[in-house]
């Protein structure tokens, strides 16, 4: 039998009953259980009687171990019983006698429940996309960085050249002066192939520690198109114009997915800021690990570890202040979070099962994957909160379609 004491706000109080019957079964069954693994002198395995296997393990011990399986054995039935949605929970208070049943009493931490602002009456203040002819020059321009080519060129090497070198140690290989070092840079810059040039060689702290004889074999340019109708149509279009206009339209697309996305972006955060609800610490925390195992495998690329990086922190002085702004972060996730939920919850967007299987088709093409082999590795779990993704994702495009 299960009951709720009190309730305040995500805050729950349960009390669960196992009766005596149940309590003295699941022992013996323990016992049993036990029986087939301990080893008891003068017995073989699991033909020891029970009292003797009790008396060898403690049966202070035992009770210790009983109450433990008995709250994980009844705990899951009797929060889906009571019709809550546990968080996080840890027993309080507990009572097992000899011929008694076994009481608990479990503080839960519920999931929040959640209550949206009035949404229709948001207004987003997100400018209108605008395509000029200025961004179109840009983009054409790209176009041409793009398809240039490296030609050979007889002169001095100059900022952006690719300059092709062999070291004292017979090693060859190019060098792009536009993301050299400066130091390799200025020892380039303003040489000819066939030249030879000392290359410093820095220490950690910008010192130089030594030389590298280093011979110029080549100096290749960048060789830009022409922006005519013949570059237009090696890119397919018919003309130079027609490039023109397919680059436009381009453009537009693109600064229309940008400003929707930006609504939606404002949307969500307008829709977090305003929820009512009461969270529950537990959430906060479990993002808050979410996002330090985040910035551990950030740091991981350049040999440091979380551990050290906080330490550094601390060294500094601005460890609190780093674990303040990390709650912050974490709690505005989990805002969003909810925000996002409760909004699905309430649309009810409609999924076809084409459409569905369609997004499975774009998730597993864009991971390399077939739908089937995508399906296999999420397995069920996966699948339910994929599923749980894409109904958020849609209901929060269907909520900022119906605003003005």
């Amino acid at each position: 039998m299960a009951e709720i004491l009190e309730r305040s706000g995500y805050r729950v109080k349960v009390r669960v009953e196992v009766p005596a019957e149940e309590v003295a079964a699941r022992y013996r069954a323990m016992l049993e259980e036990l029986a087939q693994r301990v080893r008891i002198p003068g017995f073989r395995p699991g033909k020891a009687p029970l009292k003797v296997v009790e008396a060898r393990l403690g049966r202070e011990g035992l009770l210790a171990d009983l109450k433990e399986r008995l709250v994980e054995e009844t705990y899951p039935k009797a929060v889906r019983e009571l019709g809550l949605s546990p968080v996080a929970a840890r027993v309080v208070e507990e009572e097992l006698r000899e011929g008694e049943g076994f009481r608990y009493v479990a503080e839960v931490e519920n999931y929040p429940e959640v209550r949206l602002p009035d949404w229709r009456s948001f207004t987003l203040e997100v400018p209108a996309p605008e395509v000029t002819e200025e961004m179109v020059e840009r983009a054409l321009q790209e176009l041409r960085q793009r398809y240039a080519e490296l030609v050979p060129v007889e002169r001095e090497v100059q900022e952006k050249d690719h300059v092709f070198v062999r070291t004292e140690e017979g090693l060859e290989f190019p060098i792009d002066l536009a993301k050299a070092l400066p130091h390799v840079r200025e020892a380039l810059l303003g040489r000819k192939a066939g030249e030879v040039v000392l290359v410093p060689v820095l220490n950690e702290r910008g010192e130089k520690v030594r030389e590298v004889r280093t011979e110029i074999l080549e100096v290749k340019a960048l060789e830009l198109p022409e922006l005519d109708d013949e570059f237009a149509k090696t890119l397919e279009a018919e003309s130079l114009e027609d490039l023109k206009a397919r680059v436009r339209e381009s453009l537009k697309r693109q600064a229309e997915r940008a400003y929707q996305e930006a609504r939606e972006r404002a949307f969500l955060e307008k829709l977090a800021e305003g929820l009512e609800a009461e969270i529950p610490p537990s959430l906060v925390e479990a993002e808050e690990r979410h996002l330090l195992e985040h910035l551990a495998e950030d740091l991981y690329p350049q040999g440091v570890s979380l551990e050290a990086y906080l330490k550094a922190l601390e060294e500094k002085g601005e460890l609190e202040k780093f674990k303040e702004e990390l709650r912050q972060e974490a709690l505005k996730r989990v805002r969003r979070a909810l925000a996002r939920e409760k909004l699905a919850e309430e649309l009810s967007p409609e999924v076809s099962e084409e459409e569905w299987q369609a997004y499975l088709q774009a998730v597993a093409r864009s991971q390399g994957m077939t739908p089937q082999q995508l399906q296999e590795e999420l397995g069920r779990a996966g699948l339910s909160r994929l599923r749980a993704a894409y109904l958020q994702d849609k209901a929060l495009r269907e909520a900022v379609a119906r605003l003005s």
